[in-house]
């Protein structure tokens, strides 16, 4: 997730505190809106952990092509 959060930062010219405050807060709505088992699948692939297959790999796959 430091990715993320140092990615926001660099694009938007906000403190990394802020920065990660709003990827915590983008995360946490997403987990809560997603399907049951999704939510921890996002929380793994923004925490850099290798997910197989499925939605967690393509989520992987999209975060590798966006440098994130």
């Amino acid at each position: 997730m430091e990715d993320v959060i140092k990615l926001v930062a660099d694009k938007t010219g906000i403190s990394p505190e802020q920065a990660k405050s709003a990827v915590e807060t983008v995360v946490g709505f997403l987990k809560e809106k997603l399907p049951a088992g999704l939510g921890e699948q996002l929380e793994g692939v923004m925490s850099g952990k290798e997910l197989p297959g499925g939605i967690a790999g393509m989520a992987a796959g999209l975060k590798d092509k966006l440098g994130l």
